[in-house]
């Protein structure tokens, strides 16, 4: 969003102004577009001159630059799940942004509007009668949650690094993806000069480590900035600390105190000396200076959030305090070695190479200029495909850690005050798609926080679910925060009581692919149960002068943030029966049942589930278009192009049409994909691969695949939605696996049916993949040549059968716990 008010100062011009257009909000005080960026461009523009004549060597899983970051877009992201950095590699002027993953304004409330149970069946009754526009009036007064938004997730802060090199030679900047170390490196006058980062979970701190080939070299300045609510001062206690304090709305007089903050930069010299005075920190003649950072707030954490808020009595700044203490001298090499083991726990698991033999050779072209390229020749080069996918399981490895915050719709990188969306949990798709490759991608432990806030979700989404609908179990709509925010926000395309039946999928799928009975038992089947009793609860039966009389549908509906046109020409979104509605809730149901069954407890709630499915409505074909349809009626699209495509929620992440299974769901489904079209959003863009997958398309899939890196991705490799939404990175991470890998499909005998290289394209003709994981508790790997499968591999976690399918094939092997078995395409011819 744009301030309302302005104080001309760099500092504010960056975190008050910096790219406007990312926001969803506008003010009449706007500066005009073209001054602004002007500003902007001013505000970044690293005073050194740079030239940059050093060869790039070729290094398929390092992204590399040859010039600093001039907007926050190119600056280079890390984190350890707590502490999220943005690193723009300025030589005098260098800016690392600093999030914390818990920093969110507002607290704990209960905005549940009283009016909602009483209005509930009148607004139904309305929507019944086709009073679409009566019906969302009353909703809109009383279902809406008051206050109707949340409060936003903020940026913790900048640390601000000034160095007298003013002209420089053989610039360079890069992540290493294998180790998770940003480095930036340069010469000035004859020295060489060195600086890498790191934010290590081993030791929750970030590790900031200069360099230079000559002694007494390093002169360095450095002082705190944030926007509001703050003050950085000389650590009293200790001469060798810089310290950001403060608490959100401290600055204004009327506004509700939200957390407490702190972070402590702590700096330790080799050679030289140095002066911490009025908040600043002045190092001069240094032979290596290592800065340790770390932040905390007084978040109580997902498990101790309650409502009414209960006071918490952590110490943001003791809690930095202890993280440092331990380090009362720094050995940078032993903090780098610890940091990388603990990354590479994560992200070695799994290697993807591929082979593309008429693709050149790209040594000496920068992650950016790849970009370009892509679009100059409408492919996408093989080493940045594997950059792609490998960033985003990186993201997630730095997103996303057991015991912290789950990603959200920035991950945990926001360098506003007040991000588009919030950066909120948006659960009508965004949320779910950050976790499409947990699972797959082999980082199952990373899927845990997800589970965190789902279970901390669910005593505020029962108040919802009582209060809102007089129903049992819970709820939550499109959007939570870090608070427990389970009401309709935003407007009444809030009103969409699905988000807890989609949230239950994912601990269900943890269970499909790891085979935890314990996790299941403790923690999968309470949130699925939960979610299932308010679905079965707040169902209405459609009355008899309707289409489908006395099946079960949801009441008020709508499909997410669309809209269609009444027989009146009015245009709604309000309505009854959803496709996606009964997609999910079918999908629910059905892992309820076996959940149940594999658990043996709750007969007489299997039962129900069993009875409920019986008169769902089935996905519909609409006889005018052949496609998918959206609603329960076949009412005319407002927008044919929209970006939620989710009438196909069954397709992907769903698995109710498949091309095995339901043939002629599946044809519908591709024409609803081309009526759709092959653009959109970048998170649109990825959902859509991913559906292309399921229907076994790998060249639609590559097609689209294009258009998100060449016309959706930022130059350091962020989605953009636009603005700047990670869950395009981890949608399309999802993708490129199931291009080589699904298993989501049943066979006869009800086993996972693991297909092998089901969407691969013609565009990847040869390469390797180690390490995926499918349904069942087996890690796959494959390898293929010129489009054909070579071999697979798979290690079962178990004994039992094994389902396999290639090029339209099947067979069946036995598999036994921890032995590998070897997968030819001779097998499949001699069982066929």
């Amino acid at each position: 969003m744009i301030q309302n008010k302005f104080i001309i100062s760099y500092f504010v011009i960056f975190l008050g102004l910096a790219h406007s257009t990312a926001q969803n909000k506008t003010s009449s005080n706007a500066i005009p577009a073209s001054d602004r960026q002007q500003q902007i461009d001013q505000y970044w523009a690293d005073r050194a001159a740079v030239q940059s004549h050093q060869t790039i060597p070729f290094a398929p899983l390092t992204l590399t630059y040859i010039r600093p970051a001039s907007v926050w877009e190119e600056a280079l992201p890390l984190g350890n799940g707590q502490i999220g950095a943005m690193v723009f590699g300025g030589v005098a002027d260098e800016r690392i942004q600093f999030n914390e993953s818990t920093l969110w304004a507002g607290n704990t409330q209960n905005p549940n509007n009283p009016k909602g149970k009483t209005a509930l069946p009148i607004i139904q009754n309305l929507i019944f009668e086709g009073k679409n526009k009566e019906a969302i009036e009353l909703a809109d007064s009383t279902l809406m949650g008051k206050p109707m938004h949340i409060k936003p997730y903020q940026s913790l802060g900048e640390l601000w690094l000034d160095m007298p090199h003013l002209h420089v030679e053989n610039y360079k900047r890069s992540l290493d993806l294998k180790t998770a170390v940003q480095q930036t490196s340069y010469q000035h006058k004859g020295v060489n000069y060195s600086r890498q980062y790191f934010i290590s979970a081993p030791a929750n701190t970030m590790v900031i480590h200069y360099t230079a080939s000559k002694k007494k070299s390093l002169d360095l300045n450095f002082t705190w900035k944030r926007a509001q609510d703050f003050s950085c001062i000389s650590d009293p206690k200790d001469p060798s600390q810089l310290i950001l304090q403060g608490q959100i709305g401290q600055a204004e007089t009327k506004q509700e105190k939200g957390l407490r903050f702190a972070a402590i930069a702590k700096v330790y010299l080799k050679g030289g000396q140095f002066s911490n005075k009025n908040g600043k920190i002045m190092i001069t003649d240094a032979d290596e200076i290592t800065i340790l950072v770390t932040a905390a707030t007084n978040y109580p954490g997902l498990k101790h959030i309650s409502y009414p808020a209960q006071q918490s009595n952590i110490d943001p700044l003791s809690t930095c305090r202890n993280t440092l203490k331990p380090f009362k001298n720094v050995d940078y090499p032993l903090l780098k070695r610890q940091h990388i083991q603990d990354y590479q726990h994560y992200f070695n698991r799994v290697n993807l190479s591929l082979d593309d033999p008429d693709q050149p050779n790209r040594s000496g072209i920068s992650t950016d200029a790849l970009i370009s390229l892509t679009k100059e020749h409408q492919k996408i080069p093989s080493e940045l495909i594997t950059k792609f996918f490998q960033f985003g399981r990186y993201l997630l490895i730095s997103s996303s850690r057991p015991g912290h915050m789950p990603a959200n719709l920035q991950g945990m990188w926001a360098w506003q005050m007040d991000p588009p969306w919030n950066a909120d949990f948006h659960t009508n798709i965004n949320l779910q798609m950050n976790y499409w490759p947990a699972e797959l991608a082999n980082l199952s432990e990373l899927h845990q926080p997800l589970f965190d806030l789902t279970t901390a979700l669910i005593p505020f989404g029962e108040r919802t679910a009582h209060t809102l609908y007089g129903a049992k179990g819970w709820v939550v709509h499109h959007l939570t925060d870090a608070w427990g925010y389970t009401a309709p926000a935003d407007g009444v395309q809030g009103i969409w009581p699905m988000g807890s039946a989609w949230l239950a999928q994912h601990p269900w799928e943890h269970y499909t692919f790891t085979g935890d009975r314990q996790f299941l038992k403790e923690k999968a089947y309470p949130i699925m149960k939960g979610a299932a009793n308010f679905i079965m609860d707040f169902m209405v039966k459609i009355p008899k002068n309707k289409p489908f009389a006395n099946y079960w549908i949801t009441n008020p509906s709508h499909s997410p943030e669309n809209s269609f046109k009444l027989p009146n020409g009015e245009i709604s979104s309000f309505t009854y029966g959803v496709t996606m509605d009964s997609q999910i809730i079918r999908d629910l149901l059905i892992n309820c049942i076996e959940a149940s069954t594999v658990l043996q407890v709750d007969e007489t709630f299997r039962q129900q589930c069993q009875e409920t499915l019986q008169k769902l409505i089935p996905t519909q074909i609409s006889a005018k278009t052949g496609r998918i349809m959206e609603w329960i009626e076949d009412y005319e699209e407002t927008e044919v192009n929209h970006r939620h495509t989710s009438h196909l929620f069954g397709l992907h992440p769903g698995s109710q049409i498949s091309i095995a299974n339901t043939p002629d769901l599946a044809e519908a489904a591709k024409k609803t994909l081309l009526s759709r079209g092959d653009h959109g959003t970048g998170w649109s863009l990825a959902w859509k691969i991913n559906m292309w997958n399921r229907l076994h398309d790998g060249e639609h899939s590559y097609q689209l695949l294009y258009n998100l890196i060449s016309d959706k991705t930022l130059p350091n490799l962020f989605d953009n939605h636009p603005p700047f939404q990670i869950d395009g990175n981890f949608g399309a991470t999802a993708a490129i696996a199931e291009m080589l890998l699904q298993s989501q499909v049943r066979d006869k005998n009800n086993n996972y049916l693991i297909e092998l290289l089901p969407a691969l394209s013609k565009n990847m003709p040869s390469g390797s993949i180690e390490g995926l994981k499918a349904r069942g508790g087996i890690t796959v790997n494959i390898h293929w040549n010129n489009g054909s499968l070579q071999k697979a591999q798979l290690l079962p976690n178990r004994t039992g059968p094994l389902c396999i399918s290639y090029a339209g094939k099947q067979i069946e092997i036995m598999g036994t716990q921890g032995k590998a078995v070897i997968i030819t395409p001779q097998l499949f011819q001699n069982n066929n």
